[in-house]
């Protein structure tokens, strides 16, 4: 009842939903030990009683093998009861004993047994399943007359629950007598076919009904009557089960190989192999699709309706496939363990959320474009090794690359100007007062000074999840930023309040230089602003922020210098039209000191009102 209440044959399957029922012996080959007749002919006898259990007129017969009409063979029990009732499997009258045996090409669900009795039902039988395909047998239920004499086991009659029941051992009614099985009753009756305790219960690969003790029609003969000969005969053994789909399918197809014997007036077989929804995969729904692991697999809930659909795992479009981990599942919150396989279009991480090593992301297209990481394209010659390893990456936010001292250029192609001879170890400073030829090393006889102009946009957040943006080492000074021995730049002393307020700053703040970067023609410096001593017109946060450094001979430096790691007093001026903050030569810029900090804010309140 509860597979059969999960959804209709016509359910879209939105919910928790079950295959169609059916009976499971449609389709296949029922076994048994013996049929009458099969190596000559027996003849036969069976009785019926009236009301008053008065035996009638006995029904004899001849059952042989060779004979169609006269044949009474194992398929004649799973053929339609409704078409053909009257057809009928009968045992070898000196079998005491007989099993019947259902084996299946997979996992199915059994629901439940009716057996419909020719003959008086058994004295003693036990229905049996197995679920590793015939290697081992656990029984169901044990049927007897007397449980405690035959099996030494309670009744179910006086102990609810009881694996012994007497109620369908009684040889009344002499033919035409029923045995009923439920999987689900009492004790494991459950109210969700699809939890761990009914599956243990329902799930077969075999199904075995051992008949272990024949009994004649205990009706009261007349004289003139032959003796009735002991039998087993079965007209009906309907075993009502449906696919194994963990409540995942509405549908099931042929398992690969299967071929289905053919049964008079049997036209629906109920297969094994489910056509999944859900998002999940495998013969009985019971994983996840191979891009659906971004949660643990579960089971859908036959009590509620719910689903339990599975998740898919964010790729980003650069994986066909994830795997779900526990350790990820953990440390997310019980939100996501998807961990995507085999990142494709130069992509990494668990989800393929980044750029790999040697690739950038390119912020023209969105980022699960299959050409988003672009290559990087450093110089061989003029890029510089970085601490993470002995290959040459670029930034992959940018794709700006990491120069060698005196090499200027996005892709560190060129010198700087003021430097001259690109090679392995970079650019040298010219010998010059002025610029020099970067090939010779020729000083140049103009005078005229060195237009400078930007070669990149400024830098922009981008959306990409990758790695931090280069901090470069001490040791690493790149171009004009960090060379000094070329950028001697001049000391500067707070000297006379008055100089201080003539210069008209528009910002003062005491900040840390987190990293520099060159852009060939300029740097770009990212700060942390610790405090605000002054501001005018921009609105200035503490926080990261980004500080432009104006190149100021054609000598190539860049002064002051800001030094990676160190907390520096900058005083400034604000570019409104650009929104940035400029330093330059006009610049105030020391290496931060409390005593420092105190004296400017002094000289502000009192000396620049």
């Amino acid at each position: 009842a509860g597979l059969g209440g999960v959804a209709g044959a016509s359910s879209p399957c939105e919910k928790a939903c079950n295959p169609r029922m059916g009976n499971l012996a449609h389709g296949r080959a029922l076994q048994t030990e013996t049929s009458c007749g099969r190596d000559a002919a027996e003849p036969f006898c069976t009785y019926t009683e009236d009301a008053e259990r008065r035996c009638q007129r006995p029904t004899c017969g001849q059952c042989s093998g060779a004979h169609a009409g006269l044949a009474h063979p194992p398929a004649a029990m799973a053929d339609s009861p409704f078409r053909l009732p009257r057809t009928w499997w009968q045992a070898a009258q000196d079998a005491p004993r007989e099993t019947i045996r259902l084996d299946l090409e997979a996992t199915f669900y059994f629901t439940h047994l009716i057996m419909v009795f020719k003959s008086p039902r058994p004295a003693a039988m036990v229905l049996e399943r197995s679920q590793d395909f015939g290697e081992t047998w656990k029984p169901y239920k044990y049927f007897a007359a007397n449980c405690s004499a035959t099996f030494g086991l309670e009744d179910d009659v006086r102990q609810r629950g009881a694996i012994c029941t007497s109620r369908y051992s009684s040889p009344f009614p002499c033919t035409g007598g029923e045995v009923i099985f439920r999987a689900l009753s009492p004790p494991y009756a459950a109210e969700d076919p699809y939890s761990t305790e009914a599956q243990a219960q329902l799930k077969i690969t075999n199904l075995r009904v051992r008949l272990l003790e024949r009994q004649g029609c205990p009706c009261l003969p007349a004289p003139q009557f032959p003796q009735p000969s002991l039998h087993f005969a079965i007209y009906d053994f309907i075993v009502k089960g449906s696919c194994f789909c963990n409540g995942h399918a509405d549908h099931c197809i042929p398992v690969a190989g299967f071929r289905p014997v053919k049964a008079a007036g049997v036209f629906h077989v109920v297969h094994g192999k489910c056509m999944c929804k859900h998002n999940t995969a495998g013969s009985h729904c019971q994983h996840c699709a191979p891009l659906y692991n971004d949660q643990p697999w579960q089971a859908a809930n036959g009590k509620t309706g719910a689903p339990k659909e599975c998740q898919s795992c964010k790729c980003n479009g650069h994986a066909d496939t994830c795997h779900f981990d526990m350790d990820a599942w953990l440390a997310s919150g019980n939100r996501s363990g998807g961990v995507c396989d085999n990142c494709q279009h130069n992509t990494e991480g668990q989800h393929c959320q980044r750029c790999k090593l040697g690739f950038y992301r390119d912020l023209r297209k969105p980022f699960s474009a299959p050409d988003a990481c672009k290559s990087c394209s450093c110089h061989p010659l003029g890029s510089a090794v970085l601490p993470l390893g002995p290959r040459t990456f670029c930034d992959p936010s940018t794709g700006d690359c990491p120069c060698k001292p005196g090499v200027a250029g996005p892709r560190c192609d060129r010198c700087l100007p003021g430097y001259w001879g690109f090679g392995a170890y970079g650019c040298r400073p010219c010998d010059c007062a002025r610029s020099c030829d970067p090939h010779t090393g020729d000083c140049h006889s103009t005078s005229s000074d060195v237009t400078w102009h930007n070669e990149a946009p400024p830098f922009q957040a981008v959306l990409n999840e990758s790695e931090p943006t280069w901090g470069w080492e001490d040791e690493q000074g790149f171009s004009a930023l960090r060379h000094s021995g070329k950028c001697e730049c001049k000391e500067q002393v707070l000297g006379n309040p008055k100089v201080f307020c003539g210069m008209k700053y528009t910002y003062v703040i005491k900040t840390k230089i987190l990293s520099a970067h060159d852009k060939g023609s300029h740097a770009e410096v990212t700060v942390k602003i610790k405090k605000v001593l002054k501001s005018t017109k921009l609105k200035i946060l503490r926080g990261k922020r980004t500080l432009y450094p104006e190149s100021w001979t054609n000598r190539g430096c860049t002064c002051p210098i800001l030094n990676p790691g160190l907390e520096y007093l900058v005083a400034g001026h604000e570019d409104v039209r650009t929104g940035r903050l400029i330093v330059n030569m006009k610049s105030f810029v020391h290496q931060w000191k409390s005593a420092l900090g105190r004296k400017v804010l002094e000289i502000l309140k009192r000396h620049c009102n």
